[in-house]
């Protein structure tokens, strides 16, 4: 094997270091960029958390759990923030944080209003990069809440930020940020800002430093930190200091963060408030016991109010910059955050960010696979940059939230019956992946596990991480359910973490030539919690059919999968018994490689090996019964209503559930098996002893049967599903699978009153909440794994042809890599030079200014290709640098 890199991040990466906290990482984006509207922040009695904490009160009101700002950074445990607010003298309101739609304002569902674009990031956040465009006339907040509201249910595209005209004539400030570290805790800022537009426009920029309110909670309070002006300095210099507060506690540990100076450049003026509710504003009583509130410095920019403090010191402080920007003009602002006292401290600023923007280049040198363009090379670089700048500080004690921190003011006592009751465990003070940290700002299980496959491409060790933390005690309930996510911990994401696992372990194996079989190992120990939790839980019939709820899957089915049916009965779902066949296959496996050193785990691998069997068994014989998951007359897997007195209805819907059973597949080269002759006895026996079991879930394959082939669909059920999926008139989509066959758009699948039709676009519907749509977009998660499991099916029938639903013939391996080019080419330029997930935007398509700027998307219309949804969830969609790597090595 070659040598690992050597540059100057992969140094830092490999640095060894003894504290609790990697010393570059202890800085980074770990800033929510909405906190309003956030479960963690809901205190109202009905759970109604988007109402509770409004965008417009989120200005005036001290948040319990974490802070949101824009391009914002801060320390390991955020107590002390960075933030860049803005103002163009025409807006109501300062810009301090994101805008956008709530469930009931957007059509479809929350959605931002806004345009930025994280451009760069190191793993260690030692270089960081992001564009904001904020547009030079007034932001038309209302104008977006009363159009979206006109068309509600009207079956339109949503209302977005270029439909209202804003962005014409270029009319808008290009905001760019960078950071990039002198030193681990030594953080050199640079804020440049371009009138794009063609005349002169005002810009007001004020760089906020803030402490997160950790004093306000208890009764009596606590001692808080000090943010005040040092004037005796050169250069104009904030002083942060928590040394005289109360230090920041957690289990086991104190900490303090110390004092910290900004340094900035002289022509600002600097501002001082607190980091405090107004609760004149918000609840009508007078704002004890600090006058100077949350929203000072909004009111004193925008209104000239007296509402900073004269005595120059708070827990909240910004510098005031403004300036005349003409036509193309450019303005630079330097500041610096650090620990040290410093002479001439912003004279190095240039030349450390050339420096670490220069490594950034040679790190992402080393990890291009060598046949990328120049294009996917870029492409895969602002992936890697949104997986990067979506890490959060994730704060949220949950036994806590539920009884309050005053006995003086305890929450609703209803709040103990809605959500997250049984989590009382659950305590995070840790820097996560998120999906998008405004849309979605907070962890979800089945999105982390992918997250953590891409994060594995640059940075093993914090993909292996954050895997473990949903496994870790304060995470992984003590039944063995890992937690889904922040809205109701108790739902149900499908379980891929085993898979995940392994991948990430496969992924740090073959790029350093690191095995970690000390994480493989904690990982399974946990995960067999996980295991025995699923079969207790959603096999409620002890059959190994299962019952998974909505599994991730908003709206995808005729019901809601996630609610309980009347009369008792029970929907037996395909995709629930193929994500356990999975998870199964991704268990033995991670079990069979443990035993190289330790035979012990060959029974393991024996268990689930047989639990395969038996679920394989299970999906197309049914215990005996007259009817199966399989239907033979459609070539397809369908979910199956089954009620109490033995009658049941078959959901012919082609969907994604049908699909979901061909990832539990798995080839084993006798090679491969003969190491363990525990487990070759245990699979031949079975094999020659049980036929009635066995069936087609696992046969000898090849020339004298060289490789052994586990797989719920048979061969010939697998022809028949690849004649679906690669129909265009069925699931294949110039751009990659539909979540649902196409078939449906003109004979939509009914039941009970309702229906499902093929939508390509935008939900129509409001099921958990109307925000995904799983009715015929494509998906990058669900589409990735089906790639891998035509790549196994490649190796289990070899150069078999198959027939495809256009009637070609092609191989299982050809078919992954067609589908691969088609997903790819979501985010490159076509012939006509266009981009097809920017959509019908011409600026998107054509202005040098945007046309290179990648949004990733949740999901992709179905026959377009244009991104919807979630705006920045690289967690989903961050796939495509993995692809662009398989597939460009």
């Amino acid at each position: 094997m070659s040598q690992p890199p050597n540059t100057s991040e992969h140094k830092r990466l490999r640095e060894h270091h003894t504290g609790p906290v990697e010393p570059w990482r202890k800085w980074g984006p770990y800033v929510s960029e909405r906190a309003w509207g956030s479960v963690r922040e809901d205190y109202s009695p009905y759970g109604t958390a988007w109402d509770f904490l409004t965008h417009d009160m989120a200005r005036s009101k001290a948040y319990r759990w974490g802070e949101d700002g824009i391009a914002g950074i801060c320390d390991r445990y955020q107590v002390l923030v960075f933030a860049l607010a803005l103002w163009n003298g025409r807006d109501p309101i300062l810009k301090e944080r994101m805008f956008g739609l709530t469930c009931d304002e957007g059509n479809h569902g929350e959605d931002v209003k806004e345009y930025w674009f994280y451009l760069d990031s190191t793993p260690t956040h030692s270089y960081m990069r992001m564009l904001y465009k904020y547009p030079s006339a007034e932001y038309p907040y209302r104008e977006l809440v009363e159009e979206n509201r006109r068309r509600w249910g009207a079956n339109q595209r949503e209302y977005e930020l270029l439909d209202t005209g804003i962005f014409d004539q270029d009319r808008y400030f290009d905001i760019f940020v960078e950071y990039a570290k002198a030193s681990e805790e030594d953080i050199c800022i640079r804020v440049e800002a371009i009138n794009r537009g063609p005349e002169a426009a005002t810009l007001h920029l004020l760089p906020h430093l803030w402490f997160r309110n950790t004093w306000g909670w208890t009764d009596p309070r606590g001692r808080e930190p000090i943010i005040y002006l040092d004037s005796q300095r050169d250069s104009l210099c904030i002083v942060a200091d928590d040394t005289a507060a109360d230090p920041l506690s957690n289990l086991q540990f104190q900490y303090k963060l110390g004092r910290r100076f900004l340094y900035a450049e002289k022509d600002g003026g600097a501002r001082f408030t607190d980091n405090e509710n107004n609760s004149v504003r918000l609840y009508g009583c007078a704002n004890n016991p600090k006058p100077y509130v949350k929203d000072g410095f909004h009111r004193h920019v925008i209104h000239g109010e007296a509402s900073v403090n004269p005595a120059q010191c708070g827990t909240k402080s910004c510098i005031w910059y403004q300036r005349s920007l003409g036509p193309g003009e450019s303005w630079v602002l330097r500041l610096r955050l650090t620990p040290q006292e410093l002479r001439d401290p912003l004279a190095p600023v240039e030349e450390t960010i050339r420096t670490r923007r220069a490594e950034a280049d040679e790190f992402y040198e080393t990890v291009y696979p060598p046949k990328a363009t120049a294009e996917e090379r870029r492409i895969q670089r602002q992936a890697f940059a949104g997986m990067l700048w979506s890490k959060l500080f994730y704060y949220w004690d949950i036994n806590r939230w539920l009884e309050g921190d005053n006995p003086k003011f305890p929450p609703p006592d209803s709040r103990k019956r809605l959500r997250n009751v049984h989590w009382r465990h659950l305590n995070s003070m840790r820097i996560l992946s998120m999906p998008d940290k405004w849309e979605f700002p907070w962890f979800a299980a089945w999105d982390l596990a992918f997250q953590c496959v891409t994060l594995a491409l640059i940075d093993s060790a914090f993909a292996k991480e954050n895997l473990w933390l949903l496994l870790f005690e304060q995470f992984q309930h003590p039944n063995g359910q890992i937690p889904a996510y922040e809205w109701e911990f108790s739902d149900l994401n499908p379980p891929v973490h085993a898979w995940a696992c392994w991948r990430v372990y496969e992924l740090e194996k073959q790029r350093t030539g690191v095995a970690d079989t000390a994480f493989l190992e904690k990982c399974l120990h946990k995960l067999l919690m996980n295991f025995a939790w699923w079969v207790n839980r959603v096999d409620s019939q002890g059959n190994n059919v299962f019952e998974g709820g909505f599994l991730g899957l908003d709206n995808i089915a005729v019901v809601d999968r996630g609610e309980k049916f009347p009369g008792g009965a029970i929907l037996e779902q395909s995709d629930a018994t193929g994500w356990m066949g999975f998870f199964c296959l991704y268990l033995m496996k991670i079990a069979l490689e443990l035993a190289r050193t330790n035979p012990v785990y060959e029974g393991i691998a024996t268990k689930f090996f047989e639990h395969f069997i038996y679920i394989g068994s299970a999906m197309k014989k049914m215990g005996g019964r007259d009817y199966q998951l399989w239907d033979e007359k459609d070539g397809f897997f369908y979910d199956v209503l089954r009620h109490p007195n033995g009658e049941f209805h078959k959901f012919r819907l082609r969907s994604l559930v049908g699909l979901i059973p061909l990832y539990a597949i798995e080839v084993l080269r006798r090679e491969d098996v003969d190491p363990f002759p525990v487990f070759k006895y245990d699979l031949e026996w079975f094999l020659n002893n049980r036929a009635d079991l066995v069936g087609d879930a696992c046969y000898r394959e090849g020339r004298d049967g060289e490789r052994y082939v586990l797989s719920i669909a048979a061969p010939e059920q697998f022809s028949r599903l690849l004649r679906r999926l690669s129909d265009p008139g069925e699931f294949l989509s110039s751009y990659g699978l539909r979540s649902i066959s196409k078939y449906h758009e003109h004979l939509p699948f009914e039941f009970a009153g309702r229906s499902v039709g093929y939508e390509p676009g935008e939900a129509e519907v409001q099921v958990k909440g109307g925000n995904s749509n799983w009715r015929g977009p494509i998906w990058f998660p669900t589409s990735y794994l089906l790639i891998h499991s035509l790549l196994r099916f490649g190796q289990a029938l070899g150069d078999e042809l198959q027939v495809t639903g256009d009637g070609r013939t092609i191989t299982p391996s050809q078919f992954a890599e067609e589908l691969a080019e088609r997903m790819i080419s979501i985010f490159t330029r076509d012939a006509a030079g266009r981009r097809p997930s920017s959509g019908e935007y011409a600026k998107m398509q054509n202005d040098p200014h945007w046309r290179d700027l990648i949004l990733f998307h949740e999901y992709y219309h179905g026959d377009t290709g244009k991104g919807l949804g979630a705006s920045h969830q690289t967690g989903w969609s961050g796939l495509i640098a993995n692809l662009i790597d398989e597939w460009r090595r």
